[in-house]
């Protein structure tokens, strides 16, 4: 399967070769069910054998039941071709629920699979790949490896074995009759390798577009308040309503290709029906052929009527199964590009030394958008980003905790490379606040405590109380038990902001990660809650995308991007006196901050900076080493 690497996977029309391997693949999902699998395969022979037994039963019943005149025999037979009818009936319903039951536990088994690979897959790729089609996977792509086991690949195995069995009964009852008989099979074989070679493309189609109208419905529905906010409701109904004509054409497509190719088929076999009944009644004609035995041959022929009239949409499944077969696989076979080496350790101990040491970054563009960055933190600093947008300042934080890798350099923690640390004890020690709020459509409770197994009310609240979220909490009737919509839809930028906070504190991190964190704030809730945060960073190395002056004047470093490289750096007092990008950037963006600093802490008394603390000593969340 083709893939390019940092990037979504590239499908394309496979050969036949690749085809065969995704049936393998698709059969091999069948592994861990083979009891339900080998009991359907049973069942199916069981129910094929009765079915078949009625023929020859009614032949028995015109040679020698009604040609002897025994009224015994007729009820002898009578008898028979009701037990195997009976029988039939029941093993074709167990072989039906055996094979619903098998296709609907490799769903089940293929959506954890690729959901648990999503999961583990790099930054690099859901940068490039669109969730709409990944939804598409997770639903219609299964769905249609779903219904290609029961509908599909067992139906196929009907077909083999009516058509075997056909012709060794047929050649058994006459030679002659069976060669006519099996004239059909070349004529169906040609038109399913038609069917099969132009419906492939087809389904590729189908399940792309699949994925393209999930995309622009959950970017429509995601986005509702965008196209509400500019009156976009028309266009958005036009997009959806282009892309879903675009699928049902292909769909319709797909259908009356379908629909065209079941009645030839069975034309087919009926052409061949009737030369089988011309012939035969020439030869009953001339004695060498028995009534009952024509007749047997003419139902042998007329049983195989059943699998071809399906046979069409038997192909339509195969060919379904197939294109969501190697979609999925596609993206199941990219390898994620950040992984645990083999002999990675676990961060402990951590006193948050943290370094970068020439590094460069480039994104799958090849485009450079760092370059020989050196940073020393050592443990407690704060280290303030400034810079326009575009400079790098994020990027830098994304390479901390490995969501992507360096191109070039070295990031260390504690003289560790981060490469050679785990990454789940790499993430755990760094606590992300970031400006691209994410809340999920939980409680409150859930939302703080996301990053904590088993975390207790009281710490919860505690972590609450720090992020000045409380006192919001207590206003609502449910509490922490109020649901807060997706994405966090029912709260305020601030008050998800506050969440946010609150879920980073109570996983107390021995790094934090502030990516300009209080700009969705107004300035005297960011007051507050930094009063909080500077309880929260003592003793913690903390880097700051900033764009508060209270922030930048405190760090112990401030570091100025400009186009992916550290151009000015020093403390504010000292940057100011350089009189270069930062003081251009202070003079346009932060001077006047000051004056409202200078009110908010006239209006605060001064003991709310150690009441922030004396909340942070309670919480027990000491600094961890």
């Amino acid at each position: 399967m083709a893939t390019t690497p940092h990037s979504a996977p590239l499908v394309t029309q496979p050969s036949w070769r690749e085809s065969v391997r995704i049936w393998k693949r698709i059969l091999g999902l069948l592994r861990p069910h083979w009891r339900i699998s080998v009991g359907s395969v049973i069942y199916l022979i069981l129910s094929t054998g009765f079915a078949l037994l009625v023929p020859w039963l009614l032949k028995y019943v015109i040679d020698t039941g009604i040609s002897s005149g025994k009224f015994s025999d007729l009820i002898f037979a009578a008898v028979w071709v009701l037990v195997a009818s009976i029988l039939r009936g029941v093993f074709a319903y167990g072989q039906g629920y055996l094979s619903q039951n098998v296709s609907v536990a490799v769903a089940y088994d293929l959506r954890n699979m690729l959901y648990d690979h999503l999961q583990k897959l790099s930054f690099s790729f859901h940068d490039q790949a669109e969730t709409g089609q990944l939804m598409s996977h997770l639903t219609a792509d299964i769905e249609g490896i779903r219904n290609a086991i029961p509908l599909g690949i067992l139906r196929i195995a009907i077909v083999a074995l009516y058509f075997g069995s056909v012709s060794i009964i047929l050649a058994t009852l006459d030679i002659r009759l069976a060669l006519v008989t099996l004239l059909c099979v070349p004529a169906l074989a040609v038109l399913a390798y038609q069917v099969t070679r132009r419906l492939r493309p087809l389904w590729d189609s189908v399940q792309n577009g699949t994925g393209d109208l999930s995309t622009v419905m959950q970017e429509s529905l995601s986005g509702r308040r965008v196209v509400m906010s500019f009156a976009r409701e028309d266009f958005e109904i036009n997009k959806f309503d282009e892309k879903n004509q675009e699928l049902r054409n292909v769909m319709t497509e797909a259908a009356r290709l379908s629909a065209w190719n079941q009645p030839l088929m069975v034309l087919v076999l009926n052409v061949i029906t009737v030369v089988v009944l011309w012939v035969g009644g020439i030869l009953v004609i001339g004695h060498s052929l028995t009534v009952g035995t024509l007749f047997a041959i003419v139902q042998y022929a007329l049983l195989l009527g059943t699998p071809v009239r399906t046979f069409g949409f038997m192909i339509n499944n195969l060919m379904r199964g197939s294109a969501s077969g190697q979609r999925i696989f596609a993206v199941l076979d990219t390898p994620p590009q950040i992984t645990d080496k083999a002999d990675a350790v676990d961060l402990v101990n951590v006193a948050g030394h943290v370094r970068f040491e020439h590094v460069s970054f480039a994104y799958t563009t090849g485009r450079e958008v760092l370059t020989d960055i050196d940073i020393d933190a050592q443990p407690g600093q704060v280290i303030a980003l400034l810079g326009a947008t575009g400079s790098g300042k994020s990027t830098i934080l994304s390479l901390l905790p490995r969501f992507y890798d360096v191109s070039s350099g070295r990031i260390s923690i504690d003289g560790h490379d981060v490469r050679d640390l785990r990454m789940a004890s790499l993430r755990h020690q760094i606590g992300f606040i970031l400006q691209d709020v994410f809340l999920f459509n939980a409680t409150l409770r859930d939302n703080i405590a996301f990053g904590v197994n088993h975390a207790t009310d009281a710490e919860i609240a505690a972590a609450a109380r720090v992020a000045r979220l409380d006192d919001f909490v207590a206003s609502l009737p449910e509490g922490y038990d109020t649901w807060v919509g997706e994405r966090g839809v029912t709260l305020s930028g601030g008050q998800k902001q506050r969440v946010a906070i609150a879920r980073t504190i109570l996983m107390n991190p021995r790094i934090l990660v502030l990516d300009d964190s209080t700009s969705s704030v107004d300035m005297e809730t960011e007051y507050l809650i930094q009063e909080a945060l500077d309880a929260v960073m003592r003793g913690r190395t903390t880097f700051v995308v900033a764009s508060r002056l209270r922030t930048i004047k405190h760090a112990q470093q401030i570091l100025v991007l400009d186009q992916g490289r550290i151009v000015e750096r020093g403390m504010h007092a000292e940057l100011l006196a350089l009189g270069g990008i930062y003081t251009r950037l202070y003079d346009v963006q932060l001077r006047d901050q000051e004056e409202f600093e200078a009110e908010m802490i006239q209006s605060h008394q001064p003991e709310n900076h150690s009441l922030a603390s004396d909340q942070i000593a309670a919480t027990g969340w000491e600094v961890r080493r």
